[in-house]
């Protein structure tokens, strides 16, 4: 069975001098051989203060140290403990519910977020007895141990990880990832290509996880961007020419939004993947007009759903717009609420097809048993797929707007709320109304001196919407409160002025 870290091993015999890694905060980039080294003398202090084969390790640091963040990722899994990449942006009593739930026996932490580990551990986490800093990129604990070849055996059906979900809509679960379901791509033996991708995705989420390895399959460095600037990500490509990178759809609106993007050489781009997220179809347009050779195309999957995704052909995005793809190695149906297939057109719950790969929610076998049935996966989201199978999401199941009896779906309205050229942001959900029982909010941030009023906007949106769908209720922010993968959180949008 190959491991993600014998990739990573291979790479170092292989490529060791070769940059695995940039950081473009500091320009600092890291070798695969010193990635190699550095990850076996931290398994091995993990390893001699007693993380045993099974054990949960949190990692909870700043992505701004990524080198310490990969280091520590191949180090705990060299030691055949289980990885729990954590969100920084966590308030105590959050991050102590999320650890107190994942039980780790250590944590792999950062003196500025020390304080809020031991506060969250004296909480609720009794399970936590080592715990180690790093020192900008390195750990100082391990610098004594060997950085010789080290490896505690496990086998594909143990786990490796156990990722907490963003929470949209509630409180995260912990999905458990087994060795054998790590891998997007499979381990080979790849020619260098001196090419590289971009991202900048929280390292403890699902696609920043993903960008630890898949690149290197591939060939390439990753360009790390701690924290999304729009400028800076327009210089990168102008200056370090990657073919490709990865977007959520707030950071494509930032760069859509940014004043230098009509100037910049864009041009070594050949794929911009987009996740996370629907993609506003006339934001996904003004993309792919502005990088004509490259294929824009917005991905749908689920951390849940595993290596399971979908892709939307370059030459797709005027024909269908909207559309997230066709699904890429895997199955996708549409089922109303008895679990019964719909016809093409109709919308439903997306099921997503995962054979006998699928995942689990660590320590909630109820929870699991209702999300995977029978081979399928049971994504809550909405959608509907066209007659050539084509997937559009049209929102989550618990979002869904009763509106006097007639279903909206905010994405619906969302889209129009985008074409409007004053408007830079826009989120819809319910608000409360005595006669109807719910009415349509709109929750908007406008572009840098626009000045229209919400009697403007609600004109705008009846033009091109049924009646019943239009918001009655527009809501004016500076920012739209996002998690860390860009997604909005609709619980947290507050309410709207009486």
């Amino acid at each position: 069975m190959a491991l993600l870290i014998d990739q990573l091993s291979y790479m170092a015999t292989t490529y060791p001098d070769l940059p695995a890694y940039v950081d473009l905060s500091s320009g600092d980039s890291l070798s695969f051989s010193k990635w190699e080294a550095e990850s076996n003398r931290l398994a091995r202090k993990l390893v001699s203060s007693g993380v045993s084969p099974g054990s949960r390790v949190a990692l909870y640091l700043e992505t701004t140290q990524v080198f310490a963040w990969i280091i520590a990722y191949a180090a705990i899994h060299k030691a055949a403990a289980v990885a729990v990449p954590t969100n920084t942006r966590l308030s105590t009593r959050e991050l102590a519910t999320v650890l107190g739930h994942a039980e780790p026996t250590a944590a792999l932490t950062s003196s500025t977020l020390r304080a809020s580990l031991e506060a969250a551990r004296s909480e609720s986490i009794p399970s936590l007895q080592i715990t180690f800093e790093a020192l900008g990129n390195s750990w100082p604990d391990a610098t004594a141990e060997s950085d010789s070849t080290f490896r505690v055996p496990v086998t594909e059906d143990d786990l490796a990880d156990i990722m907490y979900t963003s929470g949209t809509t509630g409180i995260p679960k912990g999905i458990a990832v087994r060795h054998c379901g790590l891998h997007i791509i499979a381990n080979g033996t790849p020619e260098w290509t001196s090419k590289a991708w971009l991202h900048s995705s929280p390292l403890f989420t699902f696609a920043g996880l993903s960008f630890i390895y898949n690149p290197m399959k591939m060939g390439m460095s990753t360009l790390y961007q701690s924290k999304f600037d729009a400028g800076i990500w327009l210089e990168t490509v102008e200056e370090r020419r990657p073919t490709m990178a990865f977007l959520v759809p707030a950071t494509a609106q930032l760069l859509m939004n940014d004043p230098g993007i009509s100037m910049a050489d864009l041009s070594s781009l050949q794929l911009v993947s987009i996740g996370s997220a629907p993609l506003p179809a006339g934001l996904h347009r003004r993309l792919a007009e502005l990088l004509p050779e490259a294929a824009v195309t917005n991905n749908y999957s689920m951390t849940e759903s595993g290596t399971s995704f979908t892709y939307l052909p370059k030459e797709e995005v005027e024909r269908r717009a909207g559309s997230v793809g066709i699904p890429m190695g895997t199955k996708i149906r549409i089922a109303d609420e008895h679990g019964i297939e719909v016809e093409a057109g109709q919308i439903g719950e997306i099921l997503i097809g995962v054979g006998d790969s699928q995942r689990e929610y660590f320590k909630d076998p109820a929870a699991s048993a209702a999300t995977w049935q029978n081979g399928w996966l049971h994504s809550g989201d909405l959608g509907r797929l066209d007659e050539d199978g084509y997937l559009y999401i049209v929102g989550r199941a618990k979002e869904v707007i009763i509106r006097g009896g007639n279903n909206v779906y905010a994405t619906d309205v969302e889209t129009v709320l985008y074409e409007h050229e004053d408007i830079a942001e826009a989120a819809v959900a319910a608000v409360a109304h005595e006669v109807l029982g719910e009415d349509i909010g709109a929750w908007v941030v406008l572009r840098a001196g626009a000045t229209p009023d919400a009697s403007s906007i609600i004109e705008f949106c009846s033009e091109r919407l049924a009646d019943y769908k239009v918001p009655r209720v527009i809501t004016f922010l500076d920012e739209l409160p996002r998690n860390p993968t860009g997604k909005v959180l609709k619980r947290e949008l507050p309410a709207p002025p009486t």
